[in-house]
């Protein structure tokens, strides 16, 4: 059987920051790595679920929606996948720059966090989720399209 590419990625080396996972046609997946593998403490599945919702809500509500396929977190706690079609590497850093200022921003009831809207929804943590933005959005800060290659 063939190893599927992201587990070909040394994550002994890898460090938080921006990758293009995958490139399959117009579409690329790209690995929002906030933390380093394998070092916990890993993102808190509270705040990991939060910034799910509010990535997604804002991405899809922005000037690239048309563009979003999706938004999620990796099954190891250390980051997300964000898919795009047809988006330029340099649209897609702004589009996540724009995104994080936006959450962290964020006051008020979580998008999505209603019983009737989500499937775990007593499982948030806003200020947890900012946190991990934060921490994150000050090694994003400084990348550019040429810092996306693992």
């Amino acid at each position: 059987m063939e190893k599927i590419a992201s587990f070909t990625v040394d994550h002994d080396t890898l460090l938080p920051g921006c990758y293009v996972s995958r490139l399959d046609g117009d579409i690329t997946t790209y690995d929002l790595r906030f933390i380093k593998p394998n070092t916990p403490p890993f993102l808190e599945q509270k705040a990991l679920h939060t910034i799910e919702h509010l990535f997604a809500t804002f991405a899809r509500n922005s000037r690239f929606s048309r563009n979003i396929v999706y938004f999620g977190p990796m099954g190891c706690r250390t980051g997300f996948y964000l898919i795009v079609r047809d988006l330029s590497s340099k649209d897609t850093l702004t589009l996540i720059d724009e995104v994080l200022r936006e959450a962290m921003a964020f006051e008020g009831v979580i998008p999505g966090s209603e019983r009737k809207e989500c499937g775990n929804y007593l499982e948030h943590d806003l200020e947890g989720a900012k946190k991990a933005m934060a921490e994150y959005y000050d090694v994003f800060k400084n990348l550019s399209i040429y810092d996306l290659q693992y």
